[in-house]
């Protein structure tokens, strides 16, 4: 039985009949340890797409970004990242928080290629790698179920022009965001976010 595929991945597999490609490619390459070569092109990010279910099964998604090396394998079934001051909603923290299913894409648009993970994620609040990042909020580790890399053929090739101004660097505070001089929003803003 695949721990991929579930009754509608096989129903739509049967309509094209594509069942047995489903199942070649879940052999070839889909694995549940990160290998070396995840791990070079995971901490190589800059930003990951992560997908997460509140308690009544809503889902969302979230662009989470950083410098390069943000996101750190730990070992070949674990890997971690800070949550950084956002809009204070916690979404992906608090859909971790009811819901530890995650589904994480990371994608390299300059050189098309693209890796998905399934996992299960836990957030820190007092993760030790915290202090390892400046104005990190909480730390998330993610426990790998699968891995495989994606075809890339879909994906926009795209340049980077420049880093965003608002990731945190040592020694320097980051800029305001211009959400947070919205009138209406000062009198709720907390003084730590």
């Amino acid at each position: 039985m695949s721990d991929l595929y579930q009754m509608g991945n096989r129903d739509l597999q049967d309509h094209f009949n594509s069942r047995k490609l489903a199942d070649r490619l879940e052999e070839m390459i889909v694995h549940k340890e990160i290998t070396e070569r995840d791990r070079e092109f995971i901490e190589s990010r800059d930003m990951m797409f992560i997908s997460t279910i509140d308690e009544v099964g809503s889902p969302t998604v979230s662009y989470k970004g950083g410098d390069v090396g943000f996101i750190r394998v730990i070992d070949s079934q674990t890997l971690a990242f800070p949550g950084y001051d956002g809009n204070g909603m916690f979404l992906t923290a608090g859909n971790i928080a009811a819901n530890s299913k995650v589904g994480i894409l990371f994608i390299d648009f300059e050189n098309p290629l693209r890796l998905r993970l399934h996992g299960s994620a836990a957030v820190d609040l007092d993760d030790p790698m915290l202090s390892d990042y400046t104005d990190a909020l909480y730390m998330v580790r993610v426990t790998v179920e699968n891995l495989f890399v994606n075809c890339p053929r879909y994906i926009h090739p795209h340049k980077k022009i420049t880093k965003s101004d608002y990731v945190p660097k040592a020694g320097r505070p980051a800029p305001v965001p211009e959400w947070k001089n919205i009138e209406e929003l000062k009198d709720v803003l907390p003084e730590n976010l």
